[in-house]
């Protein structure tokens, strides 16, 4: 089975954070979501792989290239202009004749695809939505079904006495390749506010998947901020480390001077240093390369490759991003800091 990734987003609100990168990209402990994401879908059989892209495409592509040195192939599709989710689908269709999967390239889950497969396939359905709960779908469009999990309605932000659902669009679909017939092209459609509604009115059987434990797309930066505690206090697992297991990971490469205070859960990456009396943690990610000053504290933020924390500083709930300094003695609070300024988070 093949995947395409929706990967064209311009990732606005995620500004200033993706200034100079598509949100694919961004990094979740020092890893573009992106490549997190492909990896899962190998632990899954899925080892080929379809990019759409359209914002800041040639970053997307000079990192991943052929998809060779991550064990599946890559193939790419570009957008000149946003097409929209159905119409950016459409625009893939000559790379499958078969079952496939779409994904929103900027979510991160712990979905089982297999169990998800499994269950298309049961279901016998053109499409296969997966679903995550929400304490408050008002901002959102509802997704209504039956006892059998097949897909009744569509509810575009409704008001509390107008649906009794909390069930929301998880941004992961499997579709058959008939469903291309029912996209037309050339024209940005919108799969959840166009295609599905027709796909219920002409009778289409659309199942819904509603195993999702966890689920978050990075919109905001604050939502940036939240996937990384999330993963440190173990609510999702990414790459090869626990933490639901163990609180910290230390690379064998880091060099911690002894008067440090670490407060797990945290996660240091390689060649990071740390000097005497720093304090870093709790719930921080320090990428390769950084360096925390004498006496500097880092607290509750993501520290991105390659960054320096001078001697007495303070980084409380930020984000710092590559090749950044923060300067001796000065606080970072609620804040994304770039090369270029320091811009605020909204709280």
């Amino acid at each position: 089975m093949k995947a395409l990734f929706l990967a064209g987003g311009f990732g606005t609100r995620l500004k200033p954070i993706t200034n100079e990168l598509p949100k694919p990209m961004v990094p979740i402990m020092g890893k573009p979501l992106l490549e997190l994401n492909i990896k899962n879908l190998k632990k899954h059989g899925i080892d080929e792989i379809v990019l759409s892209t359209c914002y800041k495409p040639h970053k997307i592509k000079n990192y991943f290239e052929d998809g060779k040195k991550f064990g599946v192939k890559i193939s790419y599709i570009s957008e000149d202009m946003p097409l929209g989710t159905a119409g950016a689908i459409k625009n893939a269709q000559d790379f499958f004749n078969d079952t496939f999967l779409v994904f929103n390239a900027d979510i991160l889950s712990d979905i089982n695809i297999s169990d998800m497969i499994r269950f298309h396939k049961k279901k016998g359905a053109l499409a296969t939505i997966a679903a995550t709960h929400v304490d408050n779908p008002s901002a959102y469009g509802v997704i209504e079904h039956d006892e059998k999990d097949y897909i009744t309605a569509f509810i575009e932000k409704p008001q509390p006495h107008e649906s009794r659902s909390n069930l929301i669009n998880a941004g992961i679909y499997i579709f058959e390749p008939e469903l291309f017939d029912e996209i037309p092209s050339g024209r940005p459609v919108s799969i959840e506010r166009e295609t599905y509604p027709l796909l219920l009115e002409k009778g289409f059987k659309i199942a819904l998947y509603n195993r999702c434990s966890y689920w978050l797309d990075l919109g905001t930066p604050g939502k940036y901020l939240k996937v990384h505690k999330d993963i440190l206090k173990g609510a999702v697992e990414i790459g090869t480390h626990n933490f639901k297991k163990e609180m910290q990971y230390i690379s064998k490469t880091a060099k911690i001077a002894q008067s440090a205070r670490i407060i797990a859960p945290v996660y240091i990456g390689s060649n990071v240093q740390i000097n005497s009396n720093a304090v870093v943690g709790p719930n921080t990610v320090l990428c390769d390369n950084s360096c925390i000053g004498t006496g500097a504290k880092v607290l509750e933020s993501v520290v991105w490759d390659n960054v320096t924390v001078e001697k007495g500083a303070t980084v409380t709930n930020s984000v710092i991003m590559s090749n950044c300094r923060v300067d001796r003695y000065s606080e970072e609070y609620n804040s994304i800091l770039t090369k270029e300024s320091s811009y605020p988070i909204a709280v």
